[in-house]
């Protein structure tokens, strides 16, 4: 291992300010294109105007991102069995392709093949490579590098530490990409194959949002033209947890990409109340599914009349048996409602036409198309399959005891049924109580009417934390396509959160995901991991340990106060740990939130929200306890332990809502306490 810091890196510094001319001349070729001579029609224009906007757009040099990271030096020509790369060639490998005026490139995008020995290369497996060479940057100025000669026995493996001090570099704003520190395997699942579904089990501080964002970003580079044409999309806990990783992407050269929570994906009503933990664990049941789908169907009815259509001086009969073979085979098929609502008319128009041709006519298509649509077909059509609007159809399921007593007979017991009945009935769609669940069910109803369009890929963060019909709503975003579900059981903290992978699996509907588990943490230090580990055994048994490869082992400490003493002890504590560079998260259980802020208030120290940006003016957030799952800061003081673990309906839950709230921290965990602390941190 070396480090220099002479003439090497001022040539370094130079090769960098050439890429970054170069750059920039390929954002002017891409300003000055004139398409007015070379598009068919105005529609090509615009859609060839939209392409060279998106391409100005990525072109942009952000001042303060390292244009490239890292240089890769290989050793020998491309062959059968060598990697790509020829003799004493090497590659700046960066976040996105630059090339000079030649067409030569300056820097690789770190997604290409020839970037992957950067990340997975060892003294064990070299992959070709003679030296790996890390830059380190202070303010978008390089300022030094670090090189590792992986064929060279002789030099010894002490380390990275331009990485280390990469991992624990200050959080200061939104989340920051991982490009330059990903490690092998993290980069296995980055560039896993978009053909199948990929599960990433991670303990905190594991990176596994940063795995699934800069996956996304492999994907859109490996496969561009596919998901251009079926759509990518990041669905995450809630805004505060969007707002924070929104960044990442942009970073990493893909601006298109869009974020939504489970909320967003399924506001076909406007929710007005709250469920009960019970209700909503009800309703999140997947029990629920089938019950929707005898809702939605209880309107069928058997035919006891015949058909007849008159066709000029002729009338046609098609009894009510053959009707009724006509209906009991679209119920067999168990196609959309929707879509045997389309084909009824013209089965039952197909069975006029069969009598026709017995009868020596030879009708076409035409006149089975005006057949279907024919007064008596119609008619006959929508008495037998009649239509269905699938938020009335939810609002009666939920109104109506009787109705719902019919569906739900045999797997909902009535004290369920009565759980997830509404108090009062609800008088119409726009105006009834509707809960963050009963969107979920709708959303259900109306895929059950109507197929949901499938994205081409979908990730899927904080997902131990959905109820099976969630699961079932994000799957349904993603039946043709792929996706990466991102999450840890240990972090469960809703009433319904997940037990185990594959059943979240099979309800999102990818029971053939791989699923793989990252325990090596880079963010949270090895003090603190080990100290929220001890939760481990009463809230996840069966999860191993995360290990910390941190060479710092943190700041851990913890204090006992005075009860009256509590909330002074925090905010000293806060003070305290904005004396050092970094952000600070101040996390509280959430009945003691307002507590705090008109502390924080009073003493004059300003604080921010979760989701608000960090500044060198403001880097204390409040956090309620509820919201801190996904977020990081430098520093965490964390505000009686106990009150988080009360503020949940049972004490499973409120230590899993501990543990992420204690596993925040990047550099320094102050806890302040009055209550005695939960047993399994007190030993």
């Amino acid at each position: 291992m070396s480090i220099d810091t002479t003439e090497p890196l001022d040539r370094e510094r130079a090769h960098l300010t050439a890429s970054r001319a170069a750059l920039r001349a390929m954002r002017a070729d891409a300003e000055s294109l004139d398409i007015r001579d070379v598009s068919a029609n105005w529609v090509n224009a615009e859609v060839l105007q939209q392409q060279i906007a998106r391409r100005i757009e990525a072109l942009a040099d952000l001042a303060h991102t390292p244009l490239f990271f890292g240089r890769l030096d290989y050793l020998h020509a491309p062959g059968a069995d060598r990697a790509e790369g020829a003799e004493g060639e090497r590659f700046y490998i960066g976040r996105r392709h630059v090339h000079d005026a030649d067409g030569d490139p300056m820097v690789i995008d770190w997604r290409a093949p020839v970037s992957q020995p950067f990340y997975r290369a060892s003294r064990k497996d070299p992959m070709d490579i003679g030296m790996r060479r890390r830059f380190g940057y202070t303010g978008g100025r390089l300022t030094a590098y670090e090189d590792e000669h992986l064929s060279d026995p002789a030099e010894a493996d002490t380390g990275s530490k331009l990485l280390q001090a990469e991992i624990e570099r200050p959080r200061v704003g939104p989340m920051r990409d991982i490009v330059a520190t990903i490690q092998p395997e993290q980069d296995e699942i980055v560039r896993a194959g978009i053909g199948g579904t990929v599960c990433v089990q991670g303990a905190p501080g594991t990176g596994k949002t940063a795995v699934g964002l800069h996956r996304v970003a492999y994907l859109l580079y490996a496969h561009r033209e596919r998901l251009a044409r079926t759509g990518t999309l990041v669905v995450g806990p809630n805004r505060s947890f969007l707002h924070y990783i929104e960044q990442v992407l942009p970073a990493l050269g893909e601006l298109h990409v869009k974020q939504a929570t489970v909320d967003d994906l399924v506001a076909h009503v406007e929710v007005r109340s709250a469920d009960t933990a019970r209700a909503a664990r009800l309703k999140g049941d997947v029990r629920m599914a089938e019950v929707l789908r005898r809702a939605v169907r209880d309107g069928i009815s058997t035919p006891t009349e015949p058909v007849v259509v008159v066709r000029g001086s002729r009338r046609w009969r098609v009894p009510a048996h053959e009707l009724e073979e006509i209906l009991d085979e679209l119920r067999d098929r168990d196609i959309r409602y929707g879509a045997a609502a389309d084909a009824l008319p013209q089965r039952i128009a197909h069975a006029v036409l069969t009598r026709m041709e017995a009868a020596g006519e030879a009708p076409d298509d035409r006149v089975q198309d005006a057949v279907a649509r024919s007064q008596p077909v119609r008619a006959a059509a929508k008495a037998m399959w009649p239509p269905v609007d699938a938020a009335r159809t939810v609002l009666r399921l939920l109104s109506e005891p009787e109705f719902l007593a019919r569906c739900a007979d045999g797997l909902l017991g009535e004290d369920e049924q009565k759980e997830i009945l509404w108090p009062r009935p609800g008088r119409g769609v726009k105006s009834a109580p509707w809960s963050a669940a009963d969107a979920v069910l709708v959303d259900e109803a109306m895929d059950l009417v109507r197929r949901t369009p499938s994205l081409g890929h979908v990730v899927l963060d904080e997902a131990q934390d959905l109820s099976p019909m969630q699961y079932r709503a994000v799957g349904r975003r993603c039946t043709t396509g792929s996706a990466t579900v991102l999450g840890d059981i240990a972090q469960g903290t809703t009433p319904w959160a997940t037990a185990s992978w594959r059943e979240a699996l099979t309800h999102l509907g990818k029971p053939e995901a791989t699923v793989e588990e990252l325990t090596r943490g880079f963010r949270v230090p090895r003090e603190v991991i080990a100290y929220a580990s001890r939760l481990l055994p009463a809230i996840a048994p069966d999860l191993a340990p995360a290990t910390s490869v941190r060479e710092s082992p943190g700041d851990l400490r913890v204090r006992r106060v005075a009860a009256e003493e509590l909330t002074a002890a925090v905010l000293s504590a806060g003070r305290e740990s904005l004396e050092r560079e970094g952000s600070v998260g101040l996390i509280a259980a959430d009945a003691r939130v307002p507590v705090l802020a008109a502390a924080l208030d009073a003493a004059g120290v300003r604080y921010l929200s979760p989701g608000e940006e960090t500044t060198e003016e403001a880097r204390l957030t409040l956090v309620p306890a509820s919201l801190a799952k996904g977020l990081e800061y430098d520093y965490v003081v964390l505000d009686e332990p106990s009150a988080v673990v009360d503020g949940e309906p049972d004490a499973r839950t409120g230590l899993r809502r501990l543990y992420v709230a204690l596993t925040r921290a990047v550099s320094g965990l102050i806890v302040v306490h009055a209550a005695p602390l939960p047993e399994q941190l007190a030993a």
